[in-house]
């Protein structure tokens, strides 16, 4: 059984499949952020791991507070990060009356400003919103399979009732990844991604 499952996770993986994970709003928090938010040597307790290898659903939530609305109970993810990192799709934005960039998570360049508030405080995180470009985790031996490489773009055709194919996704190579792309809740709606499904990443021709 075991090398009938091997044999379709190779097919698989050879036909640049890939599993695509929904990725909700969340906070990614420094430590300092996280004791302003929730007291003095606070930390945040893991609730559920991640797909990827040590990132963690904490027990911890927030309120985001923006010129036109609140969302409560807005999930933390760790652990803690170097910096703040709000995490919203537009329409998250657009209710909020938040400006962001779509950007790749760490580069926080015209980054948007929002209110967290947390039961012990509240945080004033200028700078810290962005909606996160479409990526693909890739471990380097499929990147070496695949003949992909770091930060190259692709496109990725999601395979569902509503396939949408997403261009200038950006391709990540590191030896903690498991092999996954994030999309946020606006593009999975648009693809009418539900339950398990796979992306096929269609390379661009190179000159």
């Amino acid at each position: 059984m075991k090398q009938v499952i091997d044999r379709v996770v190779d097919s698989i993986l050879d036909s640049g499949l890939v599993e695509v994970e929904v990725s909700a709003r969340h906070v990614h928090l420094t430590q300092e952020d996280v004791e302003k938010l929730f007291g003095k040597g606070a930390v945040l307790h893991e609730k559920r791991a991640l797909s990827q290898k040590g990132q963690y659903l904490s027990e911890e939530r927030v309120t985001i507070i923006g010129p036109k609305g609140r969302m409560e109970r807005v999930a933390v993810l760790g652990p803690v990060r170097k910096a703040t990192q709000v995490e919203l799709s537009m329409s998250d934005c657009f209710a909020l009356g938040v400006k962001a960039p779509v950007r790749e998570s760490g580069d926080l360049r015209g980054a948007g400003d929002i209110v967290i508030e947390g039961p012990e405080g509240t945080l004033d995180a200028k700078g810290s919103v962005i909606v996160a470009r479409a990526h693909v985790h890739v471990p380097p031996e499929v990147a070496l399979r695949l003949k992909l490489q770091d930060k190259e773009r692709v496109s990725v055709q999601i395979i569902s009732e509503r396939p949408v194919t997403f261009d200038n996704v950006v391709i990540r190579v590191n030896s903690e990844f498991r092999f996954k792309m994030h999309i946020d809740f606006d593009e999975a709606n648009a693809a009418l991604v539900s339950g398990f499904t796979l992306g096929k990443i269609i390379r661009q021709e190179r000159q």
